[in-house]
């Protein structure tokens, strides 16, 4: 039986009852049989948009949560940032949508053919491929050495510790879980096959590694879920 045909118990049997939506307040693109549970609302604003409006990310989104918790002290709030390759490119609300994974705008960015860049010298880091082309020829990373090479990429300028490159890149259920010394050992292979590139993934003596972007390094657009949230 769907939604709409259910009978409405009376307020006699439950007193105590909240009001259901009538049928006129409900979202129309709810089916039957469904219910919505909340929404996402994607904002697309850069840090300098922000900055030259008096204000920021943060202060943002802490604003949008206390005016939730004013409309419905109950409701439950979640708020993730999206990163994007510095000069992607494109409307800020849709590189949003596609690094948040929005389902409608990932069926159009897959339905949308993707103009192959010419391949030139220098560093090129293809997420969206999950590639990484060293003067116009494919490197043969191996899949940890590319999810290695991405995690630095996407926290450009931030020097991430080995302890969270570790959380982050393996498992409970890897076989070979380094610690916080062969974690070094992996960044080795790493560079060794960036050669002449190498310092482009940087050591920071005593904390970790940090990405760094020279002007021959170009980083090709991927809908890559956000890292960071408030």
């Amino acid at each position: 039986m769907s939604l709409a045909t259910i009978d409405l118990a009376q307020p006699s049997d439950f007193a105590a009852a909240a009001p259901r939506p009538s049928t006129e307040s409900r979202l129309r693109a709810v089916p039957a049989g469904t219910e919505a549970r909340g929404f996402v609302l994607y904002v697309g604003v850069d840090e300098l948009k922000a900055l030259e409006a008096g204000t920021d990310l943060g202060s943002i989104v802490a604003q949008l949560k206390a005016l939730a918790a004013q409309l419905v002290p109950t409701s439950e709030t979640y708020a993730a940032v999206a990163l994007a390759p510095q000069g992607a490119g494109g409307r800020d609300v849709d590189v949003v949508r596609l690094a948040l994974q929005d389902p409608a705008a990932l069926a159009k960015h897959r339905n949308t053919p993707e103009p192959e860049a010419p391949v030139k010298g220098g560093v090129i880091i293809d997420i969206s491929r999950k590639r990484l082309l060293l003067d116009g020829e494919t490197a043969a990373l191996t899949y940890k050495e590319f999810e290695l090479l991405q995690y630095l990429v996407l926290r450009e300028g931030r020097t991430i510790d080995r302890h969270e490159i570790i959380g982050a890149l393996w498992g409970e259920g890897d076989d070979d879980i380094p610690n916080e010394r062969t974690i070094d050992v992996h960044v080795r292979r790493l560079r060794s096959k960036l050669g002449a590139y190498e310092d482009i993934v940087r050591t920071v003596r005593g904390v970790g590694y940090r990405f760094d972007r020279h002007a021959d390094v170009s980083i090709r657009q991927a809908t890559t879920p956000s890292p960071d949230f408030f």
